[in-house]
């Protein structure tokens, strides 16, 4: 354990790394500029960005969705893009930060930001109009009215969690980049029709229980890969020693991260809620009396 906490605040510090690392390569994190993951932040960017001013045009006021917003568009290009991506490929630790940080904090967030709106008067009218009407189609509409009803989008965000991480998928995904992208693609999306579907969709009792039981499932995902007595994943062991970790003890870590740091979040919301229903629930009686 003292391995895992002494590696994880040496990875704040390449340069102290560097001078004690035998692999000179691995004491160098950088940013990276995939175009899959670039061009697609930046074209969401420019386009929420232009549909924001044309709103504010017409009066239309949203400060604490554009902060959440560009909170969330900002979490989610640092941990795409930032050296936290580039340890992420070395160290599973690294790796379910940043799957936490696009599943727990990126999506809610941009859940709450509400960019559609600005996305759409972004563009041209008549493409606006045309994507409208196949928004509200009625084949989109009862589809995502499926997809986004409260139960379906926990089990859809469970499925997606549990699938990639069986050893098979997950170690395939490391050796393939197309499935790696797919594998985040899918965290993400995954994650956004839950959010979604928490902070829009169910009422408020309701949306508690599905983040709770979100926070189980992923919990005892975590724990079973925090105690597991050997390995899971096929990992490079180098990379590990590099940091003064082996890899059992690196994928301990990053179990504990799944279990811990994102099950505090998970648990946080879920007990939000349950204050917010509570209150509701108190203002509806006393309203009745």
């Amino acid at each position: 354990m003292r391995k895992i906490i002494l590696a994880t605040i040496a990875s704040s510090m390449p340069h102290a790394i560097h001078a004690h690392s035998a692999a000179p390569e691995a004491a160098v994190p950088h940013w990276t500029f995939d175009p899959w993951i670039v061009l697609p932040l930046v074209a969401f960017g420019l386009l929420y960005g232009v549909g924001r001013l044309v709103l504010a045009a017409k009066g239309h006021k949203r400060l604490w969705q554009d902060i959440a917003c560009d909170a969330g568009w900002l979490t989610l290009a640092g941990a795409l893009m930032s050296p936290l991506h580039w340890l992420g490929e070395r160290l599973l630790a690294f790796h379910m930060v940043e799957h936490e940080i696009l599943m727990a904090v990126a999506a809610p967030l941009l859940v709450i930001g509400r960019p559609v709106g600005p996305l759409l008067w972004a563009l041209p009218q008549a493409a606006r109009r045309a994507i409208g009407r196949a928004m509200r189609h009625r084949l989109s509409s009862r589809l995502w009215a499926l997809l986004s009803a409260g139960r379906n989008a926990t089990l859809l965000h469970g499925i997606a969690i549990w699938a990639w991480h069986t050893p098979a998928l997950f170690d395939a995904a490391v050796d393939n980049i197309l499935l790696h992208r797919l594998q985040h693609l899918s965290f993400f999306l995954s994650a956004v029709l839950f959010w979604w579907s928490v902070f829009r969709r169910s009422d408020t009792g309701s949306a508690a229980w599905h983040v709770f039981v979100t926070m189980l499932h992923t919990s005892i995902l975590g724990a079973l890969m925090a105690l597991a007595p050997h390995l899971l994943y096929r990992q490079d062991v180098g990379a590990a020693a590099a940091w003064g970790l082996t890899p059992l003890e690196d994928q301990q870590l990053a179990g504990i991260i799944m279990w811990v740091p994102a099950g505090t979040i998970y648990a946080g919301a879920a007990l939000a809620l349950i204050a917010l229903w509570i209150k509701r629930a108190g203002l509806a009686q006393g309203a009745s009396r």
